[in-house]
């Protein structure tokens, strides 16, 4: 069994693999924001909940999760890769 080559970057991801992983990303950070700013939001009308969810969201998704899925993909190409390879 070889280890994966840290020198092989896989392309970007194709469109389905970049929606799969926002979703990845998305669905979890609002679902536990809401949990926990729930009674916190409900006080706010629709569009100011919005803005203050997709105001911390954001920022976590982009900037925490996504470099991490990001790289979770990286690896499971490049193992697979090597696999196959083998």
């Amino acid at each position: 069994m070889t280890t994966p080559d840290p020198t092989t970057v896989p392309g970007p991801p194709s469109k389905h693999q970049l929606a799969l992983m926002i979703w990845l990303a998305v669905f979890p950070t609002l679902t536990v924001l809401n949990l926990a700013l729930g009674d916190w939001l409900r006080t706010l009308t629709p569009v100011v909940r919005t803005f203050v969810l997709a105001t911390i969201a954001v920022p976590i998704v982009i900037y925490g999760l996504m470099p991490q899925l990001h790289r979770a993909r990286r690896y499971l190409l490049i193992r697979t890769t090597s696999r196959s390879a083998s």
